[in-house]
């Protein structure tokens, strides 16, 4: 018989070791990521008693993939959208403790005498918290629910997009002779460049793809075709100098944006959950006690730094982005850890050869003990709270309080020029991406071949007019976009003296245009300056008072929206959205979360009214979601359905009790289920049973014993069913059904 190969051999161990101490860590009720590092320190090379991972350069490429589908899936759970419906106070609070937490672990490692790399890629680790981590302990204290904990997890969410940027940053800065400011921002214009690109490009063409195949598509095809597409990404990531990790996120965040986001998060979810998995087994299987023995200072020291630097610049961070004093002490504590992208970030400098190795396992013995005391922080946040306010003036709270709701509640009242110009520079900045990918495009593949294909001179000529006809449609909408808008004719209105500025406005994107233009004729023409600028001038003008190509424009925009929006379309169909009162409601305290009704739960089948939620709680239940509808305002007899998804209105105290009762009035497990099964037994009425001369109903045989006539045998080749009326006799033989405790109390009679 043929010998098994190595992997096969490897990931069997991997996954028996993993799958044995989860199970005890879902017991123990611990992070299941925490088990998997575990279950790597168990199989690694490091541990002398039991069996090690064979060639671990596979799992490492495996590891690889898992990090890929885990970067792809967060994407999927990211929307553009919902970042810029969050405002400024969660951006402001993740740039404030982002900016401090890597200031922090720089100057942690160079007071440690680490080389430079080190202690940036140390920065870069410790910057960010774990989004799992938080959840899962925010979950088991059952806190999810309560306002502050939906501020946790909107700036863990923009943690997680800005640590993407940070690696691009960070493999930069790395392949590079130094960490100057130019080489910086140059990375920054890269990382907007291709992401505007690949993210206008995607919105055209994917829902378009999604939607035409929709028809053919099943969960297997489904699955292989994402898949397929963060695949492709990847390397298109790759070739253009970013990880294959990032080029994954960016196609799950495109995808996010299509109607068949939600299935595809569920198709991917299981083969996310086996390469994630093992990604974490290799984080534990580079942990080596003896460099955790050697380097405990370092790593008691980085603990107290995330556990105090969260603590105190993530409570500074949170006030900045409009919070109360109690609310932003409890966000700031909930934040102390770290967890999957600082393994990421360490793979990176590893595998850039970028930082010493003794990294990775401290990192890792951080993030261990500060995920285990992760449920304590959030615990210990609002007795901290009541020692500030027992032991610091009242004024001094008062004064922070007022300053911070005060700031959040302030409205954006932005002029008319600044709402005109911020559109202005949006669309100039996204026409001017996919003008300029277009034409390169054209020039470095198309052209090209129209050398190898077509005489000298014509060529140029036929790839000039294709191009012009390609970026005709963008370079007009960059032009003439927002010049009828009615923030600009209002401005023209207003006063003669807006005049010369606005048609300024209008001439700076002309002339950008122009450039466009110009480039394209100096590539493939040697004519004089004076000569291009004229044709084109000539183009230029052609293109902006041409009807067609402003048809071409207005529908390809159109295209773009219907795009953009078709996941909110769909969610308004199925009634999904949230309700927009939802951020007026006057008491702060007061806010929706929702809640699901479990499968085994004691309130389903019945009404409202019996339950008296509103007299109990003292809540408002304001919709019931229920099979991908949504009933507003339910009456006192709407019904609990097990499944049904509530929308509750009430504060963090009241919503926490109702969470509570719901998630525990349940019914109990059956911890007999192998008692449960159901058996066929051929049954004889004996001359003197009581059934004899009784019918179906007055035997009791359903009701007193629990089970079921299927029929009577009467030496036909199919057995005859009972009439309801029919009454038995001695000797008839029935086929009766049940379990196996009733049939016996059955047969005794």
């Amino acid at each position: 018989m043929a010998e098994l190969s190595a992997l096969v051999k490897d990931l069997a161990l991997i996954l028996i070791v993993a799958g044995v101490v989860t199970l005890l860590f879902k017991k123990l009720k611990q992070p299941l990521v925490l088990g998997y590092i575990v279950a790597g320190f168990v199989v690694s090379p490091h541990m002398p008693y039991t069996m090690s991972v064979i060639d671990t350069e596979n799992i490492h490429s495996w590891a690889d993939i898992g990090v890929m589908f885990l970067l792809f899936t967060l994407g999927l759970d990211f929307s553009f959208k919902k970042i810029l419906k969050m405002g400024f106070g969660p951006a402001i609070t993740t740039v404030t403790i982002i900016f401090f937490m890597m200031t922090l672990g720089i100057c942690v490692g160079y007071a440690f005498g680490w080389v430079k790399m080190d202690c940036i890629f140390l920065g870069g680790m410790i910057a960010t918290s774990s989004t799992t981590i938080i959840y899962k302990a925010l979950n088991d204290l059952r806190l999810r629910q309560q306002q502050f904990a939906g501020v946790v997890m909107s700036v863990l969410i923009l943690e997680d997009i800005l640590a993407i940027v940070l690696m691009v940053m960070l493999s930069a800065i790395a392949q590079g002779s130094g960490a100057d400011g130019g080489q910086m921002i140059n990375a920054i214009l890269k990382i907007g460049f291709f992401l505007v690109l690949w993210f206008v490009v995607g919105i055209f063409f994917l829902p378009w793809f999604l939607r035409s195949v929709r028809k053919l598509m099943n969960a297997e095809t489904l699955l292989i075709v994402a898949l397929g597409l963060c695949c492709l990404m990847a390397v298109l990531s790759t070739r253009v100098g970013f990880s294959s990790a990032f080029g994954a996120f960016v196609m799950g965040s495109i995808l996010a944006e299509t109607v068949e986001a939600e299935k595809i998060i569920k198709v991917v979810e299981p083969v996310k959950n086996l390469f994630g998995a093992i990604f974490f087994v290799s984080v534990g299987m580079l942990v080596e006690p003896a460099i955790l023995a050697k380097y405990a200072i370092p790593i008691l020291v980085l603990v107290l730094t995330i556990l105090l630097g969260q603590a105190l610049f993530g409570t500074f961070g949170f006030l900045l982005g409009g919070q109360s004093l109690k609310s932003a002490m409890r966000c700031g504590f909930s934040m102390a850890q770290i967890g999957e992208f600082s393994f990421i970030i360490a793979s990176l400098g590893l595998s850039l050869g970028v930082i010493s190795d003794f990294m990775y396992p401290v990192v890792v013995a951080v993030s261990v003990i500060t995920t285990f005391l992760t449920p304590y922080m959030i615990k210990a946040s609002v007795p901290a709270y009541g020692f500030l306010e027992k032991h610091l003036p009242k004024k001094w709270i008062l004064y922070v309080n007022r300053l911070t709701l005060t700031h959040a509640n302030q409205q954006d009242s932005s002029s008319n020029w600044k709402k005109m110009l911020g559109q202005m520079a949006a669309n100039t900045l996204i026409y001017s991406i996919v003008t300029a990918a277009t034409i390169v495009v054209m020039l470095t593949l198309v052209y090209p071949i129209f050398k190898r294909m077509i005489p000298a001179g014509w060529a140029e000529w036929v790839t000039g007019l294709l191009t012009m006809v390609l970026i005709s449609p963008l370079l007009r909408a960059m032009v003439m976009k927002k010049n009828h808008s009615e923030e600009f004719k209002a401005l023209w209105a207003e006063s003669a003296y807006n005049r010369l500025p606005l048609a300024f406005t209008v001439l700076l994107r002309l002339a950008l245009a122009l450039m466009f233009v110009f480039y394209v004729v100096h590539y493939l023409s040697d004519f004089s300056n004076a000569i291009l600028i004229c044709i084109g001038v000539a183009v230029l003008a052609l293109i902006i008072l041409s009807r067609t190509v402003k048809h071409r424009s207005i529908r390809l925009e159109r295209l773009f929206i219907l795009n953009l929006r078709s996941r909110d379309i769909e969610a308004q169909v199925h009634g999904l959205r949230r309700p927009l009162y939802e951020g007026h409601l006057l008491d702060r305290d007061v806010h929706i979360a929702d809640f699901d009704v479990p499968i085994n739960s004691l309130w389903m089948g019945k009404t409202l009214k019996e339950l008296a939620v509103g007299q109990k709680y003292g809540v408002h239940i304001s919709s019931i979601m229920r099979a991908n509808r949504r009933y507003n305002i339910p009456d006192g007899e709407s019904i609990i359905f097990p499944g049904d998804k509530l929308e509750v209105i009430g504060s963090d105290d009241q919503l926490a009790v109702f969470g509570h009762d719901l998630a525990n009035e349940l019914f109990e497990e059956d911890h007999e289920l192998e008692k449960r099964e159901m058996k066929l037994r051929r049954f004889v009425i004996g001359k003197n049973s009581p059934f004899v001369g009784r019918n179906l109903q007055e035997s009791g045989i359903r009701d007193k014993y629990n089970c079921m006539v299927v029929g009577l045998e009467e030496g036909k080749e199919n057995l005859s069913q009972v009439n309801p009326s029919y009454r038995f006799h001695s000797g008839d033989i029935l086929w009766v059904v049940g379990e196996e405790s009733h049939l016996k109390t059955l047969f005794e009679i």
